[in-house]
């Protein structure tokens, strides 16, 4: 992924009101910036934090920056824009980054299924005629909750919809078809991920049904180059659960 124009960089001052937040340039001037984020940023809000955001190509809106990555503990960078994870899955998976995801005649994302009015984040064809590939439901997750000593939580808040997800994978799994719960790992410091029980008990029961009924856990990293204003997937984490 290539932000263009490139990343412009700030200050944290504060988030407010969920997706706003208000930074400070480094020649004083304060803005507000768009905060593209729904969970509860845990360890990624600190005030005086060093943050990055981009710059929209529409001029009608009324915020035209999005905060993109913030650094923690002044080491590591956190992916916060939890809309770029979806699109970071599909270059990989193109890219053929994401090795288990190859061999699939087409990539459709956003399409409705599922029995409680959802809609998949990527549905990859598989071969109908020949029956050689199931199609494949693949959910996409943006972690970035770290906890030190390379462990990364996944959710960082209560979430009924990431539940639901994980019903309707599920029953995608029960029908026959290739299902798949898919980390995108948006933090420098994170190793591996597990449910965090403690934020979502229940998201953390359904995760462990859900594995041992057939769905798929995949996580993969994401490299972050500041200096090109770049972000791509690399390579696979584990999923300890």
């Amino acid at each position: 992924m290539q932000f263009d124009p490139p990343l412009q960089h700030g200050n944290l001052i504060k988030r407010y009101k969920r997706f706003l937040a208000e930074i400070e340039l480094d020649n004083g001037e304060v803005i507000t910036i768009h905060c593209p984020n729904t969970g509860s940023m845990k360890n990624c809000q600190a005030p005086g934090s060093r943050i990055w955001y981009s710059k929209a190509n529409n001029p009608k809106r009324k915020y035209p920056y999005t905060w993109e990555i913030v650094e923690v503990d002044g080491l590591n960078l956190v992916g916060i824009n939890t809309g770029r994870a979806n699109r970071l899955v599909v270059e990989a998976i193109n890219a053929g980054t994401v090795q288990q995801l190859q061999g699939y005649r087409q990539l459709e994302t956003e399409v409705p299924y599922g029995e409680q009015n959802s809609r998949i984040d990527i549905l990859l064809r598989g071969d109908a005629i020949t029956g050689k590939l199931a199609d494949c439901y693949v959910e996409v997750k943006n972690v970035s909750l770290g906890m030190g000593k390379g462990l990364g939580l996944f959710p960082d808040a209560v979430t009924t919809r990431g539940q639901k997800h994980l019903q309707e994978l599920m029953s995608m799994s029960a029908h026959g078809y290739r299902a798949v719960l898919f980390f995108c790992v948006q933090h420098s410091g994170i190793q591996w991920v597990s449910p965090a029980d403690d934020i979502d008990p229940e998201y953390g029961r359904l995760i462990r049904q859900a594995a041992s009924q057939g769905v798929e856990l995949m996580a993969y990293e994401a490299v972050f180059d500041i200096n090109a204003s770049t972000i791509q997937l690399s390579r696979e984490l584990s999923v300890v659960l």
